[in-house]
């Protein structure tokens, strides 16, 4: 959903861009997967799936796996990585070993908690980038405070609202609220799978208590990710 809209402006400008799109299988769930590249209509280059310690993953995501299949072979001119998730730390550490220019897509944003794994993620990025694509003026702000050179930020805009507004129309046709029979009603949305919320028992099992409270008084849709799922059915 974020390189989406990126992946279209190129192919609006094929004299200026040939681009491949690389998946390494963040979401490995096939149904999320599968749907994503349906709703967004991006072809992909499906390097790595499944689900393994963060460590060996980025190791597999690194170095390993994606130089031999594709770095090398492919001699990409740019690299371009977004967000915050393991692969694109690992993905940003080939490029800085083979010396291949990367540019980040939501550089700059910073929860100050280094215990989650996404901030790490962030900041070691946001070094190694070349070219970092802010969403925000404060993201700016952020990497200057970190001894950023200026020349290397450019502030551009949050990408997801490119997704937004051009799946817009498809969402105001969904029959959703009418099958949930929430036409007149209001209601809440919830989605749940960050692992310090989702994986510790104590910690879910409070969220649980505190939505089952909410839900007394106002209905809650919840569109529960695969992670959470399965906990769900752990903690019966």
């Amino acid at each position: 959903m974020k390189i989406a809209p990126l992946v279209a402006a190129m192919n609006r400008r094929r004299a200026d861009f040939h681009s491949i799109l690389v998946h390494t299988g963040q979401h490995y769930d096939a149904a999320m997967s599968q749907a994503s590249f349906a709703i967004w209509k991006c072809p992909n280059l499906t390097l790595i799936l499944g689900s393994v310690r963060p460590v060996t993953r980025c190791r597999r995501r690194g170095s390993s796996r994606l130089s031999n299949r594709w770095w090398i072979s492919e001699k990409p001119d740019w690299v371009v990585v977004v967000g915050d998730v393991n692969s694109t730390m690992a993905c940003a550490l080939v490029c800085a070993k083979l010396d291949v220019k990367v540019a980040h897509v939501e550089a700059g944003l910073r929860s100050r908690d280094r215990t989650m794994p996404e901030e790490i993620n962030r900041v070691l990025t946001d070094q190694i980038a070349d070219l970092l694509l802010t969403p925000s003026r404060d993201a700016d702000q952020n990497l200057l405070a970190e001894g950023i050179p200026p020349e290397r930020i450019r502030m551009v805009g949050n990408i997801m609202i490119d997704s937004l507004l051009g799946n817009l129309a498809r969402a105001k046709q969904s029959n959703a609220r009418a099958d949930l029979g929430l036409q007149t009603k209001d209601y809440a949305v919830l989605t749940l799978h960050r692992p310090s919320n989702v994986d510790e028992v104590a910690s879910f099992s409070r969220i649980l208590d505190a939505l089952e409270e909410i839900a007394t008084r106002l209905p809650i849709i919840f569109s529960a990710h695969p992670r959470t799922r399965k906990m769900i059915a752990e903690l019966a």
